[in-house]
């Protein structure tokens, strides 16, 4: 139990409020390297050199011990291409990782493992509208051997530079070579998603109220824009986290050559974490489907009080039209048409069944 407290401790993400001490994103400057970062470890010890990414692993590779643990940040085909012959990497994931824009999946391949991470980040926003962008999403792509982790970020969310920096601190996790590494980078994921649930769950719950709220009733449909869009960005949430399930099934059940048998059973509290996190996420979807037919039968109740008033205003006045056209055909002989007083009667008797026809509608609530 200490261990899996030592794991969570080394790679907690950053909660909504927390400033990142180390301001460096992790990006590459214009015209810069891909290479965000190239190091050595042995036993879980920085080794002080600087190094690049075919020097590191010759040098592992001749002293038989440590690992190497290379960062890029949205390479090129040409800047990953000697990377990709000098680690030997499969070709297909290697297109995978220039391209980008894959769902999460973990590949098996002869001497290595190639997983895909979808990085969630929660866009703070003083106001929900219909054009909101709620979550922002990036990837993180994770080339695990014996002797090596590489990851490749694209996007701007999801910077690994915190993580590295915590692990450091740790030396006995990262002993434990790169599959500790890669369980930092899916529990700090997962993490994260937990912090945007817990975001995007804020959203939902102010619309929520909205809609329900008596101005929400006087706005007959006008928060369909909003939760429309919240539908939208929890859409993207879900495509972030519901595809992670199974490879972090895979990784937390299936023995793998790769993965160190002691690191390998606390991929399962990764996986019971995004377990969670699913099921909120299917929750939120189910919840606004709810609120926006809430939505939609207030603005349906709305548009029949609204008829019922426009057809009992219209009974009303039918009853003077209908007069005023049987005394408007000019005939010769008509009721009280020489009547000194027909004319006011006539207008009494018109006002009497109005008032009437108006408080039957209102006692029926109708007006």
């Amino acid at each position: 139990m200490s261990m899996i407290r030592d794991l969570r401790a080394a790679v907690r993400p950053l909660r909504r409020g927390d400033r990142d001490p180390h301001p460096y994103d992790g990006t590459r400057a214009a015209g810069g390297s891909a290479v965000v970062d190239c190091a050595v470890y042995r036993e879980g010890h920085r080794d002080s050199h600087s190094l690049g990414p075919s020097a590191a692993l010759r040098t592992v590779r001749s002293e038989n011990r440590g690992f190497v643990w290379i960062g890029l940040h949205e390479p090129t085909e040409e800047e990953f291409a000697e990377i990709a012959r000098e680690y030997g990497l499969h070709p297909l994931a290697v297109e995978d990782a220039v391209h980008a824009h894959q769902r999460p999946k973990l590949e098996r391949y002869d001497d290595s493992l190639f997983t895909v991470l979808k990085t969630v980040h929660y866009v703070e926003h003083a106001e929900l509208t219909s054009t909101s962008e709620v979550v922002e999403t990036g990837e993180v792509m994770c080339f695990t051997g014996r002797d090596y982790i590489i990851t490749v970020r694209h996007g701007g969310q999801g910077s690994l530079r915190a993580l590295r920096h915590r692990l450091q601190e740790d030396p006995d996790l990262l002993a434990k070579g790169p599959s500790a590494v890669l369980h930092a980078i899916a529990d700090q994921t997962v993490d994260g998603y937990l912090a945007v649930a817990d975001a995007v769950q804020d959203d939902i719950d102010e619309v929520e109220i909205d809609v329900f709220s008596e101005a929400g009733n006087r706005r007959r449909g006008g928060d369909a824009g909003r939760i429309y869009q919240l539908k939208r960005e929890v859409l993207e949430f879900k495509r972030a986290v519901s595809p992670l399930l199974r490879p972090m099934q895979q990784l937390s059940e299936r023995p793998m050559r790769l993965i160190d048998p002691e690191v390998q059973k606390y991929f399962r509290d990764v996986a019971d974490h995004l377990a969670r996190v699913n099921e909120q996420v299917l929750g939120f979807d189910d919840l606004l489907n709810s609120i926006l037919q809430a939505n939609l039968a207030q603005a349906t109740v709305a548009q029949n009080e609204d008829m019922r008033k426009i057809t009992s205003w219209a009974a009303i006045f039918a009853v003077p039209t209908m007069i005023a056209g049987i005394y408007g055909m000019n005939f010769t002989y008509m009721p009280e048409l020489e009547w000194r007083y027909g004319y006011p009667t006539v207008l009494a008797l018109t006002a009497a069944i109005c008032a009437a026809i108006h408080r039957g509608f209102k006692r029926n609530g109708w007006l």
